[in-house]
């Protein structure tokens, strides 16, 4: 009704009717083009073709605001999945970090105990080296007394088969068989 008013009303200050020309004539084209107009105008208005149109802008701005929400909600679900991403990656990393951890822990424990084992396995050797090298000595000290013994024995022998003769040799076998009778009873 706006619009038939407004159209009624530049009808009436046209620059025609300003003139002062006849303005309602047929033969005028500036009337013909206004009548036009109007019943155009009015032929809109009488199948509601504004409402239909404000209709039309009103369910495409619905539809535009629909759109809108639509991609609101899904960058807020883009947005939250983003994050449900970075805290799974941080824990991952956070993961990976305590493998690595763990790993150099236990080969720092691994090589430490690797090198207490060598040291004991050197000790024991060392040690049985020793107990070698004490056996040795033992032994040869012992071979050295046994030759010293049997030097010594093979000496006296001698020296005293020279110095005894046949009385004093069997006064010393009574003598010792005192002895071992003594030491037997």
């Amino acid at each position: 009704m706006r619009i038939l008013l407004t159209a009624v009303l530049t009808a009436f200050a046209s620059p025609a009717i300003a003139a002062g020309d006849t303005f309602v004539s047929l033969s005028n084209t500036d009337f013909v083009v206004l009548i036009a107009f109007l019943i155009f105008l009015g032929i809109l208005a009488y199948f509601k073709v504004p409402s239909k149109v404000g209709e039309m802008l009103d369910k495409r701005a619905g539809g535009i605001q629909s759109e809108l929400d639509e991609a609101r909600s899904l960058r807020e679900e883009a947005q939250k999945l983003l994050a449900s991403y970075e805290r799974k990656q941080k824990e991952v990393q956070e993961q990976a970090d305590r493998i690595v951890a763990n790993a150099k822990e236990e080969a720092q424990t691994a090589a430490d105990t690797a090198k207490s084992e060598i040291e004991r396995s050197v000790e024991r050797r060392l040690a049985g080296a020793e107990d070698q090298i004490a056996s040795a000595r033992a032994a040869a000290i012992k071979d050295i007394r046994d030759q010293a013994i049997a030097v010594a024995t093979a000496a006296a022998a001698e020296v005293l088969s020279k110095q005894m003769d046949a009385q004093q040799s069997n006064a010393l076998i009574d003598s010792s068989i005192e002895t071992v009778g003594q030491k037997l009873h």
